[in-house]
Protein backbone atom coordinates (compact mmCIF):
# COMPACT_ATOMS: atom_id res chain seq x y z
CA UNK A 1 0.00 0.00 0.00
CA UNK A 2 0.82 3.23 -0.74
CA UNK A 3 2.24 5.43 2.24
CA UNK A 4 0.40 8.98 1.91
CA UNK A 5 0.59 12.36 3.42
CA UNK A 6 -1.80 15.56 4.06
CA UNK A 7 0.32 18.93 4.04
CA UNK A 8 -1.60 21.33 5.11
CA UNK A 9 -0.64 25.29 3.65
CA UNK A 10 1.19 23.55 1.10
CA UNK A 11 0.55 25.87 -1.94
CA UNK A 12 3.44 28.11 -1.08
CA UNK A 13 6.59 28.76 1.11
CA UNK A 14 7.84 25.99 3.17
CA UNK A 15 4.14 24.04 2.67
CA UNK A 16 5.30 23.56 -0.94
CA UNK A 17 8.74 22.62 -0.62
CA UNK A 18 7.42 20.15 2.12
CA UNK A 19 5.21 18.36 -0.39
CA UNK A 20 7.53 18.48 -3.03
CA UNK A 21 10.40 17.07 -1.24
CA UNK A 22 8.16 14.31 0.47
CA UNK A 23 7.06 13.17 -3.46
CA UNK A 24 10.54 12.92 -4.06
CA UNK A 25 11.19 10.25 -1.40
CA UNK A 26 8.04 8.20 -2.57
CA UNK A 27 4.98 9.65 -0.93
CA UNK A 28 1.64 10.17 -2.22
CA UNK A 29 0.76 13.73 -1.11
CA UNK A 30 -2.10 15.23 -0.70
CA UNK A 31 -2.46 19.17 -0.89
CA UNK A 32 -4.46 21.95 1.02
CA UNK A 33 -4.75 25.39 0.27
CA UNK A 34 -7.86 27.79 2.02
CA UNK A 35 -7.64 29.66 -1.43
CA UNK A 36 -4.35 29.26 -3.72
CA UNK A 37 -6.09 26.59 -5.72
CA UNK A 38 -4.31 27.35 -9.13
CA UNK A 39 -0.40 27.07 -7.08
CA UNK A 40 -2.28 23.93 -5.49
CA UNK A 41 -3.24 22.26 -8.78
CA UNK A 42 0.16 23.16 -10.38
CA UNK A 43 1.95 21.51 -7.29
CA UNK A 44 -0.48 18.60 -7.84
CA UNK A 45 0.61 18.05 -11.13
CA UNK A 46 3.92 18.55 -10.30
CA UNK A 47 4.21 15.65 -8.17
CA UNK A 48 2.26 13.54 -10.73
CA UNK A 49 4.82 14.26 -12.93
CA UNK A 50 7.28 12.22 -10.31
CA UNK A 51 4.67 9.24 -10.91
CA UNK A 52 2.80 9.97 -7.33
CA UNK A 53 -0.44 9.94 -6.47
CA UNK A 54 -1.81 13.60 -5.71
CA UNK A 55 -4.75 15.84 -5.54
CA UNK A 56 -5.82 18.86 -3.61
CA UNK A 57 -8.31 19.83 -0.59
CA UNK A 58 -9.88 22.99 0.00
CA UNK A 59 -10.68 23.81 3.24
CA UNK A 60 -10.31 26.95 6.24
CA UNK A 61 -8.45 24.88 9.17
CA UNK A 62 -11.07 27.26 11.52
CA UNK A 63 -14.09 25.29 9.47
CA UNK A 64 -14.74 22.01 11.82
CA UNK A 65 -17.70 21.28 10.30
CA UNK A 66 -16.07 21.29 6.45
CA UNK A 67 -13.35 20.03 7.43
CA UNK A 68 -14.64 17.06 8.93
CA UNK A 69 -16.92 15.90 6.16
CA UNK A 70 -14.04 16.72 3.43
CA UNK A 71 -11.58 14.27 5.33
CA UNK A 72 -14.28 11.57 6.27
CA UNK A 73 -14.82 11.84 2.37
CA UNK A 74 -11.35 11.98 1.17
CA UNK A 75 -10.50 8.70 3.93
CA UNK A 76 -13.64 6.83 2.45
CA UNK A 77 -12.00 7.31 -1.47
CA UNK A 78 -8.42 7.11 -0.93
CA UNK A 79 -7.79 5.50 2.91
CA UNK A 80 -6.34 6.69 5.72
CA UNK A 81 -3.42 9.12 6.09
CA UNK A 82 0.33 7.54 7.28
CA UNK A 83 1.42 11.10 8.28
CA UNK A 84 -0.44 14.51 8.19
CA UNK A 85 2.33 17.98 8.49
CA UNK A 86 1.00 20.70 10.14
CA UNK A 87 2.40 23.46 8.11
CA UNK A 88 -0.85 26.43 8.01
CA UNK A 89 -0.55 29.37 10.27
CA UNK A 90 -0.93 32.89 10.53
CA UNK A 91 1.00 36.29 11.53
CA UNK A 92 -0.68 39.37 12.93
CA UNK A 93 2.19 40.81 14.39
CA UNK A 94 1.74 43.93 16.76
CA UNK A 95 2.85 45.50 20.00
CA UNK A 96 1.00 43.72 22.63
CA UNK A 97 -0.92 46.87 23.54
CA UNK A 98 -1.85 47.53 19.95
CA UNK A 99 -3.43 43.65 19.28
CA UNK A 100 -6.95 43.75 18.40
CA UNK A 101 -9.39 41.16 19.35
CA UNK A 102 -9.40 39.70 15.64
CA UNK A 103 -5.75 40.02 15.83
CA UNK A 104 -5.32 37.63 18.69
CA UNK A 105 -8.09 35.25 17.67
CA UNK A 106 -7.31 34.48 14.42
CA UNK A 107 -3.45 33.70 15.45
CA UNK A 108 -4.14 31.60 17.64
CA UNK A 109 -7.35 29.64 16.31
CA UNK A 110 -5.38 28.93 12.89
CA UNK A 111 -2.40 27.21 15.16
CA UNK A 112 -4.43 25.48 17.74
CA UNK A 113 -8.43 24.85 16.34
CA UNK A 114 -6.13 24.23 13.25
CA UNK A 115 -3.90 21.49 15.23
CA UNK A 116 -7.46 19.86 16.85
CA UNK A 117 -9.74 20.71 13.51
CA UNK A 118 -7.59 18.71 11.21
CA UNK A 119 -6.01 15.84 13.18
CA UNK A 120 -9.40 15.10 15.16
CA UNK A 121 -10.73 13.04 11.78
CA UNK A 122 -7.42 11.66 10.73
CA UNK A 123 -6.14 10.11 14.16
CA UNK A 124 -8.51 7.30 14.61
CA UNK A 125 -8.26 6.02 10.73
CA UNK A 126 -4.39 6.28 11.19
CA UNK A 127 -4.40 4.00 14.53
CA UNK A 128 -6.90 1.24 12.65
CA UNK A 129 -4.46 1.29 9.58
CA UNK A 130 -2.10 -0.12 12.26
CA UNK A 131 1.26 1.12 10.19
CA UNK A 132 2.36 3.73 12.45
CA UNK A 133 2.43 7.33 11.09
CA UNK A 134 4.28 10.39 11.15
CA UNK A 135 2.94 13.41 12.72
CA UNK A 136 4.77 16.78 12.13
CA UNK A 137 3.42 20.22 13.63
CA UNK A 138 5.40 23.81 11.88
CA UNK A 139 5.67 25.31 15.18
CA UNK A 140 8.15 28.48 15.19
CA UNK A 141 12.03 29.71 17.34
CA UNK A 142 8.61 32.54 18.69
CA UNK A 143 7.35 29.82 20.37
CA UNK A 144 9.95 28.20 21.56
CA UNK A 145 11.89 31.34 23.29
CA UNK A 146 8.89 34.06 22.58
CA UNK A 147 9.73 37.11 20.10
CA UNK A 148 8.87 40.94 20.62
CA UNK A 149 5.89 42.02 18.70
CA UNK A 150 4.37 38.25 18.37
CA UNK A 151 3.06 37.80 21.75
CA UNK A 152 -0.15 36.09 19.50
CA UNK A 153 2.35 34.05 17.42
CA UNK A 154 4.46 32.63 20.21
CA UNK A 155 2.24 31.90 22.65
CA UNK A 156 0.16 29.97 19.57
CA UNK A 157 3.31 28.14 18.55
CA UNK A 158 4.04 27.60 22.05
CA UNK A 159 0.71 26.15 22.33
CA UNK A 160 1.27 23.64 19.76
CA UNK A 161 4.34 22.45 20.85
CA UNK A 162 2.42 21.41 24.37
CA UNK A 163 -0.34 19.73 22.24
CA UNK A 164 1.93 18.00 19.91
CA UNK A 165 3.92 16.72 23.03
CA UNK A 166 0.64 15.49 24.47
CA UNK A 167 -0.22 13.58 21.67
CA UNK A 168 2.78 12.24 21.63
CA UNK A 169 2.75 10.15 24.47
CA UNK A 170 -1.35 8.99 23.48
CA UNK A 171 -0.04 7.33 20.21
CA UNK A 172 3.30 6.39 20.67
CA UNK A 173 2.32 3.01 21.56
CA UNK A 174 0.83 2.74 18.09
CA UNK A 175 4.63 3.39 16.25
CA UNK A 176 2.97 6.95 15.52
CA UNK A 177 5.15 9.54 15.92
CA UNK A 178 4.97 13.36 16.68
CA UNK A 179 7.33 16.03 16.24
CA UNK A 180 7.42 19.53 16.03
CA UNK A 181 10.13 21.09 13.68
CA UNK A 182 10.58 25.29 14.85
CA UNK A 183 12.16 27.40 12.12
CA UNK A 184 14.14 30.67 12.56
CA UNK A 185 14.36 33.39 9.88
CA UNK A 186 13.48 31.75 6.43
CA UNK A 187 13.70 33.60 3.77
CA UNK A 188 10.15 33.05 1.80
CA UNK A 189 8.65 36.30 -0.51
CA UNK A 190 7.33 37.50 2.38
CA UNK A 191 10.71 38.84 4.08
CA UNK A 192 11.67 42.07 3.69
CA UNK A 193 15.31 43.58 2.66
CA UNK A 194 15.40 45.03 5.66
CA UNK A 195 14.70 41.53 7.80
CA UNK A 196 17.28 39.90 5.57
CA UNK A 197 20.02 42.62 7.05
CA UNK A 198 18.91 42.14 10.23
CA UNK A 199 18.97 38.09 10.34
CA UNK A 200 22.30 38.78 9.41
CA UNK A 201 23.22 40.66 12.54
CA UNK A 202 21.33 38.03 14.56
CA UNK A 203 22.10 34.61 13.28
CA UNK A 204 25.15 33.31 13.97
CA UNK A 205 25.24 31.52 10.55
CA UNK A 206 24.99 35.19 8.98
CA UNK A 207 22.46 34.21 6.68
CA UNK A 208 18.24 33.05 6.46
CA UNK A 209 17.40 29.44 6.04
CA UNK A 210 15.60 28.21 2.94
CA UNK A 211 12.37 26.36 2.59
CA UNK A 212 14.65 23.40 1.73
CA UNK A 213 16.20 23.44 4.61
CA UNK A 214 13.26 23.03 6.50
CA UNK A 215 11.21 20.40 4.43
CA UNK A 216 14.32 18.31 4.45
CA UNK A 217 13.89 17.98 8.23
CA UNK A 218 10.06 17.55 7.81
CA UNK A 219 11.37 14.11 5.51
CA UNK A 220 13.40 13.20 7.76
CA UNK A 221 11.14 13.19 10.47
CA UNK A 222 8.53 11.04 7.89
CA UNK A 223 11.08 8.28 6.91
CA UNK A 224 11.65 5.13 8.66
CA UNK A 225 15.10 5.71 9.91
CA UNK A 226 13.05 8.31 12.14
CA UNK A 227 10.58 5.68 13.74
CA UNK A 228 12.30 6.01 17.22
CA UNK A 229 12.04 9.72 17.18
CA UNK A 230 9.01 11.15 18.92
CA UNK A 231 8.01 13.88 21.29
CA UNK A 232 10.57 16.41 19.68
CA UNK A 233 11.20 20.04 18.60
CA UNK A 234 13.84 20.23 15.93
CA UNK A 235 14.79 23.33 15.95
CA UNK A 236 16.24 24.81 12.34
CA UNK A 237 17.52 28.36 13.17
CA UNK A 238 21.29 28.89 11.99
CA UNK A 239 22.10 28.73 15.81
CA UNK A 240 19.95 31.64 16.77
CA UNK A 241 19.12 29.99 20.10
Amino acid sequence: MNRRILVTGSSRGIGKAIALQLAHAGFDITVHARSRIEEAQSIVEQIQAMGRNSHYLQFDVNDREKINTILEQDVEQHGAFYGVILNAGLTRDAAFPALSDEDWDSVISTSLDGFYNVLKPLTMPMIRLKQGGRIVTLSSVSGVMGNRGQVNYSAAKAGLIGASKALALELAKRKITVNCVAPGLIDTEMVTDEVRQHALNMIPMQRMGTVEEVAAVVKFLCSDDAAYITRQVISVNGGLI
